[in-house]
């Protein structure tokens, strides 16, 4: 098995419900943070990390996801005749970022089922797998992380950060034992338990390292409720065949899939733009007064 790891799955067929009405007709993946949309933010996490394809994983209503990071080429001379040559360099390179192939869920059947999709794709080798929701802000990018722990540990890497026990309940949850500072040993998956029945405060987060048989085990996974199949579910089975590590990334992330989360990543991205950063800093400063 190969060590180097150049393939990154990124599932974008879900529906968006947390983000109704504002999602019934637009991708939630579209949703604009600050000035870019919420996947390009992870998608440029990919490429700092040396990530060569990204296999997205698209579902009906989505072609605004393919649109947004294709070549427009009407825009671009529209741009040029109006001399606007930064916004045109910047449109340019979100064309220019990276080898897309797109796939399509036909059904949102779980975050299991859309990474089995791109079985074909990724063939033989690991692959990363990242979630649009989780926006983290980090010096170094967590996937770059994580293959430096996947070069020292190679076999399937979970990110995890540590929660509070009340929202237990929103998050995949490990048991494991720390082998060395941040990484851990899985010894046991469980998804969404109560705050009683946590083994642990350590969360799953939209992060993965996987190795290709994870296939195996989300063929042999059985569907859950709503016939989905989860992706916990399947790195249970993968569990009795290799080991699964845990890394607690470093960075600070935002769970931009929700609405307080995303306007909370609003206003610290719009705090750190270096073009109106310091202007909104005022303004919010000047609106605090008035509360």
């Amino acid at each position: 098995m190969s060590t180097a790891i150049t393939k990154a799955v990124f599932p974008a067929a879900g529906l968006g419900t947390r983000f109704l009405p504002a999602t019934k007709a637009s991708p939630k993946e579209m949703l604009p943070l600050v000035d870019k949309p919420l996947i390009q933010y992870v998608v440029e996490e990919a490429v700092q990390s040396g990530i060569e394809e990204v296999v997205l994983v698209t579902g009906r209503a989505k072609r605004a996801i393919e649109d947004h990071f294709d070549v427009a080429f009407e825009l671009e001379e529209e741009l040029k005749a109006k001399g606007k040559h930064k916004i045109l360099s910047e449109v340019q390179r979100i064309a220019d970022l990276v080898t897309f192939c797109y796939i399509r869920q036909k059904k949102a059947l779980g975050l299991g089922h859309a990474v089995l999709t791109a079985k074909r794709v990724v063939e033989n080798d690991p692959f990363a797998v990242l979630l649009g929701d989780d926006i983290i802000d980090a010096e170094v990018p967590v996937l770059r992380q994580m293959m430096d722990v996947f070069h020292r540990y190679p076999s399937t890497i979970l990110a995890i950060q540590k929660v509070p026990r009340s929202q237990t309940h929103q998050y995949g949850v490990i048991d494991g034992r720390r082998i060395e500072n941040g990484i851990y040993l899985v010894k046991d998956l469980v998804e969404k338990p109560s705050p009683d029945e946590a083994p642990s405060n350590l969360a799953i987060i939209g992060r993965y390292i996987l190795t290709p048989e994870i296939f195996t085990a989300l063929e042999h996974t059985k569907p859950g409720k709503g016939g989905e199949i989860q992706l916990t579910d399947g790195l249970k089975l993968l569990m009795a065949k290799q080991p699964i590590y845990a890394y607690e990334f470093q960075g600070k992330r935002h769970d931009a899939g929700d609405k307080l989360g995303f306007l909370k990543a609003t206003v610290e991205f719009g705090l750190k733009n270096h073009e109106f950063g310091s202007e909104f800093r005022d303004y919010l400063r000047k609106l605090r007064l008035t509360l």
